[in-house]
């Protein structure tokens, strides 16, 4: 994850002042829904998405570090985290927590603390009392 969540990575694709309302949004294991709303503002860039029928009709907000490639010829935003860690996410109100600075700590620090996507070990048991042996790495 990037030192800062709340900006787009280098390596995203993003390109500066491109629309993107309306593109799909894919989480690493589907689709969550279409951009309705996106800042560019620095240290405080985001995604809104309309999530639709999925989560009821909700919207999310996802900072830019979530961003993991933005494919502009096809319209769709991949971010790299799970439907589930987007749907367990601090509930977002279009309202009340846009601009909201409290908010926005709370959001960065759900995406930027143990809910991020690291790679670790996957560990299975191996002979001998507590022996384990490393078979290979997956996000968590």
């Amino acid at each position: 994850m990037t030192e800062n969540v709340w900006g787009y990575r280098e390596t995203s694709g993003r390109l500066a002042g491109a629309d993107l309302t309306g593109y799909k949004v894919e989480a690493t294991d589907g689709s969550i829904g279409k951009v309705d709303k996106h800042s560019d503002e620095v240290g405080s860039a985001y995604i809104v998405v309309d999530t639709g029928p999925w989560i009821f009709g909700k919207e999310v907000l996802l900072p830019a570090g979530t961003v993991g490639r933005i494919d502009a010829d096809e319209k769709k935003i991949h971010v790299d985290r799970t439907k589930e860690q987007i749907k367990n996410a601090p509930e977002f109100d279009k309202d009340k927590h846009l601009g909201n600075a409290d908010y926005h700590r709370q959001v960065g620090g759900y995406y930027d603390g143990p809910h991020r996507v690291i790679r670790a070990r996957r560990w299975s048991g191996a002979p001998g009392p507590g022996a384990r042996r490393c078979t290979g790495s997956y996000p968590v």
